[in-house]
């Protein structure tokens, strides 16, 4: 038998597949499927302070080898969901990761505190890089100084893990990922979705009503593996990989460069089970190389 554990901060990973947040709403939709309980942990949809009702339709649309995303945070804010979101959840048995957003500092502080009351919830993943609003989110990620400010901030009101999490818009990710670690943050999971556009040439008007989106899936695999790989040699947390893994040869892959877990994402949509299928490709890869541990993947790339 392998050992699929991994260990980020102080918290133990049943494996290291987990959800991508913005993904699979609060897992509940999952559930439907399969027990969700099997995966190494759930990043809920992102959740502000207040109640965003999202940027206008149409806010998603398919590209070659991926898809464009502007849905703008849609949710009913942080108060909603710990009345009536989270006691449904809580005794799911994995680790359930709150996606942290702002359009301030203050509301970035604000969010966390409440969060940090919920005992079912281990840690937070700090989004400081959201292509898809007017305000906030990426504005503090594509920065050192931003990126620094609201990472102080937050470790200041938060005593449990803090994942904070990267944008790809940047000209050196390395510059951002060591800022936030010398901040407090306990890891940083990249890489959120590229700043793109579509068109619909017949029509001459864009695909998305933001005009701009995120880029998701297998068409950012290639950039979103050489970041990660970049940000496992420039820092010394721990590393969460995203950004096109569609199989268990791509989740390996992010391992080998550095990620000691990884997020599924845009997968999600194609397939519900490729999370699970993941888990079970590993798993047959390390009994096949005849390792012992999921941990023997992580930054094992031969150069």
């Amino acid at each position: 038998m392998v050992d699929l554990t991994v260990k980020i901060h102080n918290i133990e990973f049943k494996n290291p597949v987990m959800t991508a947040s913005g993904t699979s709403g609060f897992a509940e939709e999952l559930m439907d499927f399969y027990d969700v309980s099997q995966l190494g942990a759930l990043f809920l949809k992102g959740t502000t302070l207040k109640n965003r009702d999202g940027n206008d339709y149409p806010r998603m649309a398919e590209t070659a080898s991926g898809m464009l995303n502007a849905v703008g945070l849609q949710n009913k804010g942080i108060d909603y969901f710990i009345e009536n979101i989270y006691p449904r959840i809580k005794n799911y048995n994995t680790p359930l990761i709150v996606n942290v957003n702002g359009s301030t500092v203050e509301e970035y502080i604000e969010v966390t505190e409440k969060v940090n009351e919920l005992d079912r919830i281990p840690a937070i993943e700090l989004n400081i890089s959201c292509p898809n609003v007017k305000e906030g989110g990426m504005a503090f990620g594509v920065s050192c100084v931003g990126a620094e400010v609201v990472t102080k901030a937050v470790r200041e009101v938060y005593d449990k893990t803090l994942i904070v999490k990267l944008s790809p818009n940047v000209t050196d990710i390395t510059e951002i990922a060591k800022a936030v670690e010398a901040q407090g943050a306990d890891s940083v999971s990249l890489v959120n979705t590229f700043l793109a556009m579509a068109i619909d040439a017949e029509k001459r008007t864009p695909l998305l009503s933001t005009i701009t989106g995120g880029l998701s899936g297998p068409a950012i695999k290639p950039i979103a593996l050489r970041m990660v790989w970049q940000v496992y040699n420039a820092v010394k947390i721990p590393v969460i990989g995203m950004g096109g893994i569609m199989n268990a040869t791509d989740a390996i892959e992010f391992m080998l460069a550095g990620a000691t877990a990884i997020q599924v994402g845009t997968a999600i949509f194609k397939d519900p089970f490729i999370p699970v299928q993941i888990i079970e490709g590993i798993k047959e890869y390390l009994e096949r190389h005849n390792l012992k541990s999921a941990k023997d993947l992580i930054g094992a790339l031969q150069l």
